[in-house]
């Protein structure tokens, strides 16, 4: 197989992604898939009662909620989200978020391109 830039994931193979991080008592857990300058995806699994505190990202974001209930909270406005929908978190804007109950999200960081960058 040629290389990939995927790690912790097995290739050419059909995958339950919200089986490839289990659940924690009191733990955050997580799994990167991706990591470079241009992408980072990321595999969640937060107990309920965990969260991340409210910060910016230079990049969009993107959680797609595999299991469970979210609740972010994006500019201020509070966005919930279940399992099989996904909340775009623009660059630059305050967001956290919170679990009310366990849950686990793909989290998917795009970065925008440095100026001069040729389409």
């Amino acid at each position: 197989m040629n290389a990939t830039i995927f790690k912790n994931i097995v290739p050419a193979q059909a995958l339950d992604m919200a089986n490839l991080v289990e659940y924690l008592p009191g733990q955050v857990v997580s799994k990167t898939l991706v990591q470079n300058k241009a992408l980072s995806l990321t595999l969640f699994a937060f107990p309920a009662g965990e969260g991340l505190s409210e910060h910016t990202a230079r990049g969009e974001a993107l959680v797609y909620v595999l299991d469970g209930e979210a609740l972010l909270t994006i500019g201020g406005k509070k966005v919930p989200a279940k399992a099989g929908q996904a909340v775009v978190m623009p660059a630059g804007v305050p967001h956290a978020l919170d679990a009310p109950q366990e849950f686990k999200m793909l989290l998917c960081v795009v970065q925008p391109d440095p100026p001069g960058t040729p389409l």
